[in-house]
């Protein structure tokens, strides 16, 4: 059947927008189809392809983790869809701006997977130049990279760049005052921003129904911004609807609240027990609606997805998590005064008597 999103306005907040069932069977929706129709098998198995990378690159770091190589992780089993899907629909200026889940995004952005762990290992500040990929590195302040791509984007604006910025959260930031004055502040001055959320469900060990009665698409369209729900666990209906909302963004038309609907089946991160608050019969539904299972069966059905073609995506993700094991363990420690090395642009007299402080 058919399934509308939302009006012009952002004042109606309907069903998600949901292009392929859990079974991998095609869904009747003309309005959202067309926004991917040029998306053809091979680029349907492109994000495959990324999606079970992103869940060994997943994996692997947890088990790094547990191995006493990564100080933390916070996993994204889950939440491929989502990320891989809304990945592929920006362009390469597209400035994003993450939480501290969006390993899959980033690893779709090119940045190279030796370059993923390097914060969690405690061996830098950061894993990579923002600027080099357009991606900011892990943030994990709730709700502050909101507000960052908002400032970006009116930037960008007077600058004269027709960008989209995308702001990922999950479903606590909405929670956040960040997140409310972002949304704000875009509408008010038209900010280009495409503001992604993930409701995984769960704020850490706090269900969403505790944080909002309503969708959380609905505070959006409180502050008079389009606002959608869309199924965060099918990825082409993902990059139907960030298609549309980027598209938006670079011609001008303003902000777009994405509310992605998914699950998040690990923990909050790998220092969180999920068991003491969640039920496994709440789990094992989500796990119906895997986004793998989901890609895999449609692109089985349409015969796409071959044994060869199979060994060659299971080759890719075992050479990516070869290379991120092996960087991990092979990370030198910096010096301790690195620390400061950033605090200020040009040498400061306080700063050097820190170093010698800390030496």
């Amino acid at each position: 059947m058919t399934r509308s999103n939302t009006s012009p306005r952002g004042d109606r907040i309907a069903h998600p927008v949901q292009l392929v069932q859990p079974d991998g069977r095609r869904v009747h929706d003309p309005e959202h189809w067309r926004l991917v129709a040029d998306v053809d098998a091979a680029h349907m198995l492109d994000m495959y392809r990324d999606m079970v990378v992103a869940r060994r690159i997943d994996t692997e770091a947890t088990a790094l983790q547990r191995q006493g190589e990564l100080g933390l992780w916070a996993p994204l089993l889950g939440q491929e869809a989502a990320q891989v899907g809304s990945a592929h629909a920006v362009t390469a200026d597209d400035y994003i701006f993450t939480s501290y889940r969006e390993h899959a995004v980033a690893y779709c952005r090119g940045v190279p997977v030796e370059k993923l762990t390097a914060l969690w290992r405690g061996t830098a500040h950061s894993g990579w130049d923002p600027d080099e990929y357009n991606i900011t590195n892990p943030a994990i302040i709730v709700g502050a990279q909101g507000l960052h791509a908002t400032g970006y984007a009116m930037a960008a604006r007077l600058d004269g760049a027709e960008i989209a910025t995308v702001a990922y959260f999950g479903d606590g930031a909405t929670s956040e005052g960040d997140i409310s004055e972002a949304l704000s502040f875009s509408v008010s001055f038209g900010a280009g921003v495409v503001f992604f959320c993930q409701n995984n469900h769960w704020a850490i060990s706090e269900p969403v129904a505790l944080q909002s009665p309503l969708p959380l698409a609905s505070r959006a369209a409180g502050f008079g911004m389009p606002a959608l729900r869309v199924d965060g666990n099918d990825a082409l209906a993902v990059l139907a609807v960030t298609r549309a909302a980027a598209h938006r963004a670079r011609t001008g038309g303003g902000p777009t609240f994405i509310e992605a609907m998914t699950y998040r089946m690990g923990p909050h991160t790998t220092s969180d027990d999920p068991t003491r608050y969640r039920a496994d019969a709440e789990r094992d539904v989500w796990a119906a609606r895997d986004p793998l299972d989901r890609l895999d069966r449609l692109l089985t059905r349409e015969g796409a997805l071959t044994p060869s073609v199979r060994e060659d995506i299971a080759a890719t993700a075992d050479d990516v998590a070869a290379r991120l094991r092996s960087a991990t363990i092979s990370a030198v420690d910096p010096e301790s005064t690195t620390l400061l090395d950033h605090v200020y642009a040009e040498p400061h007299a306080v700063v050097d008597r820190q170093k010698e402080t800390l030496r």
